[in-house]
């Protein structure tokens, strides 16, 4: 029965986490943003663009005058949010959780693969794109949506896919913490080359999405008592990861792990320079980069 007490402790964190951020979410304002001048010429690419906190991202930004390109794994989906977003202003799917054990057609499991090593292999893909465009003064930016699930989340080298034990609980959390860890050791990267470029992670909240479709019936009907209540919009969501993106006072600034507009201490682990290299070695070898 031992196999069973990784599952059990990542259901235990998982949870305990999700009440941290609710307890936070009922005494505390969601972030405002600020107004921000147009990014005239400025390009965004964004993940999951075409739905929940994705589509409120790509909408505000192409607000201001930004050329938004969306990224995502249905093209009628996306093309349906191009349309809505324009007739708005003329007036992922970028992430899964808790989902039952499945596997990405290239054999990874769904959370580690969908969650995160798609967003580490575009990313890898565009750098060269993104340090030609950036200059002193005017850094690309490189935006992560990571989770507060991270400071429970758990790296596991040797087993990555959870083939020795699957738990959806801790497989989301480790998807969110590999984000993390991704982002640190990519801005240490970048700040050595002397790259104009910064990466930022951001935490959106609890945030009422489609996401949650996959919680157990328990949790389910816990949570739609509560949600309208304790739960952000997408918009509000969505807020801290357009701030990052726009905000001008961010010019030059990476390395940050941002929740409700403010700098936040992210977990020790996320922190771990040697588990940063271990996991961007094996990350470029799964997905075939030098």
């Amino acid at each position: 029965m031992w196999w069973l007490l990784p599952c059990i402790l990542g259901f235990i964190r998982l949870y305990l986490d999700g009440v941290r951020v609710l307890l936070y979410q009922l005494f505390n304002r969601s972030f405002t943003l600020p107004d921000f001048p147009k990014q005239n010429g400025k390009v965004a690419i964004v993940t999951g663009g075409a739905r929940g906190m994705g589509y409120e991202v790509s909408r505000h930004l192409a607000s201001l005058d930004m050329h938004v390109v969306i990224a995502g794994n249905e093209e009628q989906e996306g093309l349906a949010a191009v349309k809505k977003i324009r007739e708005e202003l003329n007036q992922g799917k970028a992430g899964v959780m808790l989902v039952p054990e499945r596997r990405t057609e290239d054999g990874f499991e769904l959370h580690f693969g969908l969650n995160y090593l798609g967003h580490f292999l575009l990313t890898n893909l565009l750098l060269d794109v993104l340090k030609k465009s950036g200059k002193p003064g005017k850094c690309s930016r490189i935006v992560i949506m990571s989770s507060a699930t991270h400071y429970g989340g758990r790296l596991t080298l040797d087993d990555l896919q959870g083939r020795m034990c699957y738990s959806a609980h801790g497989a989301y959390a480790q998807s969110k913490l590999a984000l993390l860890l991704f982002s640190y050791h990519l801005q240490d990267q970048l700040w050595v080359r002397g790259d104009s470029v910064t990466v930022n992670a951001v935490d959106p909240g609890m945030v009422d999405t489609a996401l949650y479709d996959n919680l157990c019936s328990p949790a389910q009907l816990a949570k739609k008592p509560f949600a309208k209540l304790l739960f952000r919009t997408p918009a509000e969501g969505a807020s801290t990861a357009i701030y990052a993106a726009a905000a001008s006072e961010l010019e030059g600034i990476g390395g940050l792990y941002l929740y409700n507009g403010r700098k936040t201490e992210s977990s020790a682990l996320s922190h771990d320079q040697r588990l940063q290299g271990k996991l961007w070695k094996v990350s470029c070898t799964l997905v075939g980069l030098q």
